[in-house]
């Protein structure tokens, strides 16, 4: 057994949403064989951790190299060009905004259930609330415990598994929040560069309503793995919605999909299925600007109360958990599938 005998047998792995295998697709970053050790060592151009796809694809790689008598040992890494000192948040592997055209249409709390959700799949997650006017995350989760400091660096505390910061943290309670651009584009690079978040799969940005100043420095400053928008069935939701992919599409930045809030109400009386806000609004805006439909979330109110604690509804059982659930397997695999097709692109 040697190394192309390996890459032969990976020929056979089909990457489930490039259409081709692995090795054609550059996918395979090394193959290492050690005999003495009984090991194959194989790095694959896998980025992002705990995707339901990018897990199949690692699963079908042991599984093609079984029967060669040796044990089987994969890392998953996206090659940088760039030097560490040059990376902007080194220790992150994907950034991913979560935005919206308007208010009121519940981009929070689907930036809160994301990111609770990755992090319940085994990730490693940070939760950056971006929103400088109206940060109201830390109250979605409940809480208290504020960020440490040690002159120079913050830490940010942890909520459910996620790493929190936000606005709210650096502000008096009552504190009017009345900011130009350029104010609002130097508190934002200093959080980005001034927080301790350590070794992150994905950092969950919570962008406030809009195509503000806010989102124009995030765009211009992070290394966006993409967007995720978020809109309600009504009309004047999708057509603010359609402003903010314009503004991701002018700045060459991936949409991962359109989430539908708010996709009716079930009635917990009645058990009648209610669409207040219209219905497949979301869906048909993904159809017409060939983009990922995410999935849609019902109008539940155990999603503005919260489990106990502050609990995210994502972490609970039921009907709204389950969709959730589905938004957060969508978002983690088309994420995977944006770092897997730049590298089979950029070869």
């Amino acid at each position: 057994m040697n190394e192309a005998d390996v890459r032969e047998r990976l020929a056979d792995v089909r990457d489930p949403d490039l259409g081709d295998d692995i090795v054609s697709l550059g996918l395979v970053n090394d193959v290492k064989i050690d005999e003495g050790a009984g090991t194959v060592r194989v790095s694959l151009a896998l980025g992002a951790p705990f995707s339901p796809n990018e897990s199949a694809v690692a699963d079908d790689v042991r599984e093609a190299l079984a029967d060669t008598g040796l044990d089987v040992e994969l890392s998953a890494s996206i090659p940088d060009d760039l030097s560490a000192d040059e990376q902007v948040l080194p220790g992150v592997q994907n950034v991913i905004a979560v935005a919206s055209g308007k208010g009121g249409v519940g981009k929070s709390t689907v930036a809160v259930n994301l990111a609770a959700g990755l992090s319940q799949l085994g990730a490693r997650v940070g939760l950056f609330d971006a929103d400088v006017y109206g940060p109201n995350v830390p109250r979605m989760v409940s809480a208290e415990e504020r960020p440490e400091t040690d002159g120079e660096t913050i830490v940010p505390p942890e909520r459910f598994g996620v790493k929190l910061m936000s606005m709210d943290f650096l502000t008096g309670e009552d504190d009017p929040v009345i900011w130009r651009g350029p104010m609002v584009h130097k508190i934002i690079t200093q959080l980005v560069e001034d927080v301790e978040w350590g070794e992150l799969d994905y950092l969950v940005m919570d962008l406030p309503p809009g195509t503000g100043d806010t989102q124009l420095t995030i765009l211009q400053t992070l290394p966006l793995t993409g967007a995720v928008i978020v809109t309600t069935p009504q009309d004047v939701a999708l057509d603010d919605a359609v402003k903010g992919l314009r503004m991701f599409g002018k700045h060459d930045t991936n949409v991962l999909g359109i989430a539908e809030n708010m996709a009716g109400f079930r009635c917990p009386d009645c058990g009648g299925f209610h669409e207040i806000f219209g219905s497949g609004g979301g869906k048909a805006l993904a159809q017409e600007h060939d983009l990922p439909f995410l999935g849609g979330i019902p109008l539940d109110p155990e999603v503005r109360t919260g489990g106990d604690d502050g609990e995210p509804v994502v972490l609970e059982d039921g009907e709204t958990a389950d969709a959730f659930k589905v938004l957060v397997e969508n978002v983690a695999n088309n994420a995977g599938v944006v770092r897997r097709r730049g590298v089979s692109e950029g070869r």
